[in-house]
């Protein structure tokens, strides 16, 4: 289904929006219309119920509520990979206009819809991060020790969290080398969007 979106957005454009409705209904006819819209409300259904899934894993009361500190996993969840400033752009969206800490599904839903039909904060290409390891790996074996990658997430650009640099030293560590073979996490990391 998802192919069938991204086929019909690159081939129509002008389709996705409202002001071009009339333009669609006279060169498409009612009847072709009518299945473009059926198979948009259906794809829009599959997103919002993946949305719904994913915040509802983070609902522990089951209010259809989630705490504001889990949204960035959320988020990630879903397959999109937001900056700090652009995952802090998308809360300004969703939080209520008194913060409580606590952020509403029926907020969050179209927000988020929005933001995966638009195909927003998508995963960095693999080649990207090779690249990146390996303009780190200054003597090209393979590997970035732990403490080079510490010095360099904590220090250089938008920095790590002490959490973040936490949750991927867990990951991409080798406990007995203590380094980051890169090769072997950009394999972890890559999510196949098929």
């Amino acid at each position: 289904m998802a192919n069938l979106v991204d086929v019909r957005a690159l081939m129509f454009p002008w389709m996705q929006d409202e002001e071009s409705q009339p333009r669609l209904r006279a060169s498409l006819g009612p009847r072709l219309l009518c299945l473009y819209r059926w198979h948009h409300d259906r794809a829009v259904a599959e997103i919002e119920k993946k949305i719904i899934e994913a915040f509802e894993v983070f609902d522990h009361e089951c209010h259809k509520t989630v705490d504001v500190r889990e949204v960035g996993s959320i988020v990630r969840s879903l397959g999109c990979f937001p900056t700090e400033a652009e995952l802090h752009e998308l809360l300004a969206k969703v939080e209520e206009e008194e913060p409580t800490g606590y952020i509403h599904l029926e907020k969050f839903l179209p927000v988020m819809t929005k933001v995966l039909l638009d195909r927003r904060y998508r995963p960095i290409p693999e080649d990207v991060l090779l690249h990146a390891f390996e303009a780190l790996d200054e003597n090209k074996c393979g590997y970035i020790t732990k403490e080079e990658l510490v010095k360099y997430l904590t220090e250089e650009g938008e920095p790590f969290t002490q959490e973040e640099m936490e949750d991927m030293l867990s990951t991409a560590l080798d406990p007995e080398t203590n380094t980051v073979r890169y090769r072997d996490y950009i394999s972890m990391m890559i999510v196949d969007e098929s």
